[in-house]
Formats: structure tokens, C-alpha cells, sequence
């Protein structure tokens, strides 16, 4: 797919949170996406894993604030079986690495999409992901 950005984690949880040490990076950086005419799409794993930190970190009201934006804007990707499976085998071959299931399963869906990843995470470069920047 051209013209778009997988989004992981990080972004999407420090454009939430003015506390966040990322936070000015996050609105710069959407700011260039919008420039660039790039579509922020979210990987339902980056999803269910950004609601879970808002919820834990600002409060239950803040991740209901949060979904509620979010599904109302945003363009999400599922995952595939095959995405899961690879996933998997990634993290299971970085044994040196703490990359979670969540990072390797954006990293797959960001190979068979063909779109680099908006992270903030150095371990998609250990996996060799394309990184937008």
C-alpha cells in the first residue's frame, strides 16, 4: 500500500499523554505525516496495546477519551494468521532481544503491506523493519 504509515505504540500513546518525553516529537511528526499526505493506519495489535497503556498510566476515563477518538478517525489493519505465525518465529529468533509479539507482528504486517513503521521503538531496526522518519 502507498501512502502510508503503520503506526506502533509509542506515537500513538505519547500523542495522548502531555507528560509523555515524546510528546512534542509525536505532534511534529503528525504534522509532517499530514505534509507528506501520509495516512496514519493502525495495526489492531497497536490498538489493543495503546488503550491498555492509557488505561493503565492516565486512567480508565482517558482510554475511553482515547478509543473513542481513535476508532472514530483512523484507518486500522488487521493482522493475518500467516502475520502471526512469522511474528511469532521473529521473536523466537531474536532470543537476545525483548521484542514483544505486538513489535514482531507490526513488523510482518509492515513486510507484506510494503509501509514502514512509525516508531519510536529500536527494535524494529533489530528486525530490519522499514522505518518511516
Amino acid at each position: 500500500m502507498r501512502g502510508i504509515v503503520l503506526a506502533d505504540t509509542g506515537p500513538l500513546y505519547a500523542a495522548r499523554d502531555p507528560s509523555d518525553d515524546c510528546h512534542g516529537r509525536t505532534q511534529d511528526e503528525l504534522r509532517r505525516l499530514r505534509t507528506q499526505n501520509l495516512k496514519v493506519v493502525v495495526p489492531y495489535p497497536a490498538l489493543l496495546e495503546s488503550f491498555s497503556l492509557v488505561m493503565r498510566k492516565l486512567g480508565i476515563w482517558e482510554a475511553h477519551r482515547f478509543l473513542d477518538e481513535v476508532v472514530g478517525t483512523t484507518i486500522f489493519e488487521n493482522a493475518t494468521t500467516e502475520d502471526y505465525r512469522k511474528g511469532s518465529s521473529r521473536v523466537l529468533h531474536f532470543v537476545d532481544q525483548d521484542i514483544t509479539l505486538v513489535d514482531a507482528v507490526i513488523a510482518e504486517i509492515s513486510a507484506r503491506l510494503a509501509a514502514p513503521v512509525w516508531t519510536f521503538d529500536h527494535h524494529f531496526e533489530v528486525m530490519g523493519t522499514n522505518i518511516w522518519r
